[in-house]
């Protein structure tokens, strides 16, 4: 428990509360009396040493006075005695005869004690909820409070980010960049008619750098800045959230020029109406009031709001309509050049080797966002300050990489022989398969050292960042995920569940490419399935099926022809290199992990699958069987040029496709 926060608390006071009380309650009640025993105070009336008693009825008390001060006890002393013992009390102060005599007393409850008593609780609890009520613990986390906004402000003496300290986003930045000189300049705009933006969205997965460039242009407009989440908005009690959203806009309002800043705007910006019953009233309101704030912003205000989401398609369109959000920035993972960028944003103030090269390591890290490369860098740094290591090397920056991709290296993990035989030749399929296609990327590394849950790993890197992929690639994909399986079933005669992760995936891509690709020729070109717009069963729930029984047969038949002939494929290139993988095999073991460089000397003599045939999707004719396409004469001829937008029939194959026969059974290879 925290001690600093208990004494700021309520608590405290409450218990200094009942301490007056009893201090108070204590001298009030003082008589100056010392208390003996019982026995004492029969043999002073015994001794004739008591000079007045005062019997007290009730409470069983006797007060003495002595003649004379005893050394101990001083002049006035006063004991208890028990009912049985009563009559002997009475005799005893009976014959003693005290000189000033003895007197009994009736005891008579004190009025202010009696009216103490009654208005006491009624004082405690008053002064409890009194100290809820009047926030005695400060700012923003007044208990009753409930209507205020949660949202933090900026101020100036906050570290501030500008649009230098952002790498990789140069389209947002440059959208952005606008935003800051309406805030900066409003007239200018006003001038010619432009409106200012009310709102900007911006959307990606997650650790794209969305909050940053919301904070860098806090930072470069220098303008009140309104940080709040999504989920501060709704509680429990209905209004809440409403409430919130007006007091944060009339607090931008009043000190416009400003920006609201909201992150993880799907928490209150659900689609309406989604979910059981009809959705959750308190979060519908709070949107509610969100869209009525958004749209009553006067055009010289000035507060504009920045959204922050990695969930767009489920945003309500009322939010996204022009005239509230007008601005969709996407936020995506960063490219070769941005990936260079960043590192070197995250890599001031890092001592790095001399043959450090970030480039190299940004064409090692495709697919990686901004928050994935701080990992790298941060890891590096660790590992480097571990090993009690003075500059961060190319050593450890491989590592982190495999750290932040695959896990940690999981060394207390001991492998058996057999163990390690069968995941080198497993990795070593998946290798080989890919180096014989001719549409993958080239393999830059295998380990056969256990890391995160997996037993070993091959890595496949592009030499380029990619945008879209084609079928002949995908293809490529489905064999080299079968090579491990196939290799196991080669050498051993007896696979393992070490495929099940890569069959998982095949399985997963083939699907879509009958599904969603429109890769299939029995299928064809359509879209099946579609994602349900109640998100009441989360995004995994909400997929439905709008095609028959008979056209999902089909789509199954297809994804189990895909993923027969990728095994086939792969069954044919490990046959036909069979001493490449047994001395990749060999190669693993004994080094445990081999580079691009090693890779390369290795498959320098793989022989390659064929090509595949051409493939036609829907139209099984040949090309050059369908009709010409009408083309305008050209105005002048053309000599030894093609006209821009021709599209030319020559040169196509003409022999139809034919389907991959079905798989026979293989002679088992030692």
């Amino acid at each position: 428990m925290n001690v600093k926060k208990l004494l700021r608390g309520p608590l405290l006071y409450i218990i200094l509360a009942v301490i007056a009380v009893w201090v108070g309650s204590s001298l009030l009640t003082m008589s100056g009396f010392r208390e003996i025993s019982t026995q004492q105070g029969l043999d002073f009336l015994k001794d004739g040493k008591v000079s007045e008693a005062k019997i007290v009825d009730g409470e069983q008390r006797v007060d003495l006075t002595l003649t004379k001060a005893d050394a101990t006890y001083g002049e006035q002393v006063q004991f208890y005695y028990v009912a049985p013992r009563g009559e002997e009390v009475v005799n005893a102060v009976t014959a003693a005869d005290p000189k000033d005599g003895f007197t009994d007393e009736v005891p008579q409850s004190s009025w202010f004690l009696s009216l103490l008593g009654i208005l006491l609780p009624v004082l405690l609890i008053g002064a409890f909820f009194w100290l809820m009520l009047s926030g005695m613990q400060g700012g923003g986390n007044k208990v009753m409070q409930f209507g205020k906004s949660k949202a933090k402000l900026v101020s100036k003496e906050t570290p501030q980010v500008s649009f230098a300290d952002v790498a990789g986003a140069d389209e947002a930045i440059e959208e952005l960049q606008e935003i800051k000189d309406f805030l900066k300049e409003p007239a200018k705009f006003q001038a010619v008619g432009a409106r200012i933006p009310k709102g900007v969205l911006l959307y990606g997965p997650p650790g794209t750098g969305k909050t940053l460039l919301a904070r860098a242009v806090a930072g470069e407009a220098g303008v009140p800045f309104y940080s709040i989440s999504g989920s501060d908005f709704v509680e429990m009690f209905v209004g809440v959230g409403a409430s919130r959203v007006r007091d944060l806009f009339q607090q931008a309002k009043e000190n416009s020029p400003a920006i609201i800043f909201v992150d993880e705007i799907d928490a209150v910006g659900r689609h309406r109406g989604a979910g059981m019953g009809g959705g959750h009233d308190e979060r519908e309101q709070t949107l509610n009031q969100l869209l009525v704030e958004m749209d009553g912003f006067d055009v010289k205000t000035n507060v504009i709001l920045i959204a922050a989401t990695n969930r767009p398609d489920i945003l309500d369109p009322a939010l996204l309509r022009p005239g509230r959000f007008d601005r969709q920035i996407g936020v995506d993972a960063p490219d070769m050049l941005g990936r260079k960028r960043i590192l070197e944003v995250h890599a001031k103030g890092k001592p790095m080797a001399a043959g450090v090269d970030l480039e190299v390591l940004a064409r090692k890290t495709p697919g990686f966002t901004g928050a994935d490369l701080a990992n790298v860098l941060n890891e590096a740094a660790l590992l480097t300050a571990r090993s009690n290591a003075q500059l961060i090397d190319n050593r450890a920056l491989d590592e982190a990489v495999d750290r932040v991709m695959a896990g940690p290296q999981r060394r207390t993990r001991v492998m058996r022989d057999q163990e390690k035989l069968i995941t080198a030749y497993h990795e070593g399929g998946h290798a080989l398969v890919a180096t014989a296609m001719r549409n993958t990327d080239p393999v830059t590394k295998i380990t056969i050292l256990p890391r995160g849950r997996a037993l070993g790993y091959t890595m496949v890197m592009p030499l380029e960042d990619r945008y879209s992929v084609s079928r002949n690639e995908l293809l490529d994909q489905l064999a080299y995920a079968m090579g491990g399986r196939v290799a196991e079933e080669i050498i051993f005669h007896d696979p393992t569940t070490g495929a099940s992760n890569d069959i998982e995936k095949a399985t997963a891509t083939a699907r879509k490419m009958v599904t969603e690709f429109g890769m299939s020729s029995d299928v064809g070109p359509l879209k099946l399935g579609s994602a349900s717009g109640e998100m009441m069963f989360g995004r995994d729930m909400g997929h439905q099926r709008d095609y028959s029984e008979r056209l999902a047969e089909r789509v199954d038949t297809e994804v189990r022809q895909l993923l027969e002939n990728a095994h086939d494929e792969a069954y044919t290139v490990i046959n036909a290199n069979r001493a490449i993988l047994d001395d990749l095999a060999a190669k693993l073991l004994e080094h445990e992990t081999l580079d691009q460089t090693a890779l390369v000397e290795i498959f320098a003599g793989v022989q390659k699958l064929p090509p595949r045939p051409q493939w036609l999707s829907s139209d099984k004719r040949p090309v050059s069987d369908l009709p010409p396409i009408a083309m305008p004469a050209p105005k002048a001829p053309i000599d030894g040029a093609a006209v821009d937008g021709g599209i030319s029939s020559g040169g196509a194959e003409t022999d139809k496709p034919k389907r991959a026969p079905a798989r026979k059974p293989r002679p088992a290879t030692a």
